[in-house]
């Protein structure tokens, strides 16, 4: 026989040995079906190999001597440590790999989408309508993803603290706050969102029409809304540099907790402590930190920390006046020199005017 027809032959007998591998499991019950179906696919990937690799005239004649040929090479591949499980786990890997990249794309994608203020009639009228319909689609998904977080982070009557850390990721400050201020300027009427929020809502600029209602953060109950408006805006506000008005507060905050307290409150009951708000540190540069020291009018303050409590806290001694008032930030050298230099100096008189005086 030429090795065409050893081949052949070899496939022939190992697709005669399948088909009743095949005929004879069609007979069994579901279960026992099952229980063969890895077997059943292995042999059919081994005749599909057969049909396109041919072997040597020996290895065929070899193999045609064995009454199941066809099952001996099963039991060759069960026997074998093979990579078969180590391409399965590549092939969900991969795909796993590719649904985070697309994903992530889609994430870019609506943060780079910028929030569109304007109606779709002025869209229309400045030729902007592709953005508008970019943006309001990019509105209606930040809706939803809000009410997910809300449904997805409630739990014991608490809504938890990373809550808008996802839908900030997502959509960015911007669009996020953008939707919470139109949904509150919609619900002005419900008193269970906090007239601070309402009065926070207004300053955001909302621009639209009838559309704007398809973007309401409807689903979540509107307390829940209001707290996870809360937590955005305290979000919003710790990317933000201090101001003087906000370290001159802090001052005042630490300066009547310091002399309110009628005891040294310190562990040691050798001094009077208060401590520095945490969103203040989250915030505060160095220089910020140098500011808010300097306002306190004691000549015993310390900030530090105290082992086995987290925070930082200012530190008087016990026996300190604390009856003194924040002290008054001195005016920059700096900004009176260049004040002066841009005031307008009086003409000087000539020579000759003063000689006719």
């Amino acid at each position: 026989m030429t090795s065409e027809e050893l081949n052949t032959a070899l496939y022939e007998k190992m697709f005669a040995e399948q088909d009743d591998f095949r005929k004879k499991l069609l007979t069994q019950a579901p279960e026992e079906i099952l229980k063969q179906v890895y077997e059943y696919t292995v042999r059919e990937d081994i005749l599909m190999s057969l049909e396109s690799n041919d072997l040597t005239d020996e290895q065929a004649s070899a193999l045609l001597k064995s009454p199941s040929p066809l099952g001996d090479i099963f039991s060759e591949f069960e026997s074998r440590e093979t990579g078969y499980m180590e391409t399965v786990l590549d092939c969900i890997t991969d795909k796993a790999n590719a649904v985070l990249q697309m994903e992530a794309a889609q994430r870019q994608t609506l943060l780079n989408t910028p929030v569109y203020k304007y109606p779709a009639t002025y869209a229309r009228e400045h030729n902007e309508l592709e953005i508008y319909r970019a943006s309001h689609k990019a509105n209606i998904a930040c809706r939803d993803a809000i009410d997910d977080a809300i449904r997805d982070n409630y739990r014991n009557n608490c809504l938890g603290s990373d809550t808008t850390k996802q839908v900030i990721a997502e959509f960015g400050f911007d669009r996020t706050l953008y939707v919470l201020a139109n949904t509150v300027r919609e619900k002005d009427w419900d008193g269970r969102i906090d007239r601070r929020n309402k009065d926070w809502a207004r300053t955001i600029p909302v621009f639209g029409d009838n559309r704007n209602r398809e973007f309401i953060v409807d689903r979540a109950h509107p307390g829940l809304v209001d707290l996870f408006i809360n937590q955005a805006r305290r979000d919003y506000l710790l990317t933000q540099p201090l101001t003087k008005e906000d370290i001159q507060s802090e001052a005042a905050r630490l300066l009547r907790r310091l002399q309110s307290e009628r005891e040294p409150n310190s562990p040691s009951g050798t001094h009077f402590m208060a401590q520095i708000s945490p969103d203040f540190l989250i915030r505060a540069s160095t220089k910020d930190q140098d500011r808010l020291f300097t306002l306190l009018p004691f000549k015993s303050l310390s900030f530090s920390a105290l082992k086995d409590r987290k925070g930082i806290f200012a530190f008087i001694q016990k026996d300190e006046n604390r009856d003194q008032p924040l002290r008054q930030r001195k005016p920059s050298v700096r900004k009176k020199l260049q004040k002066a230099q841009a005031e307008p100096k009086p003409p000087a008189s000539s020579k000759g005017k003063e000689m006719e005086l």
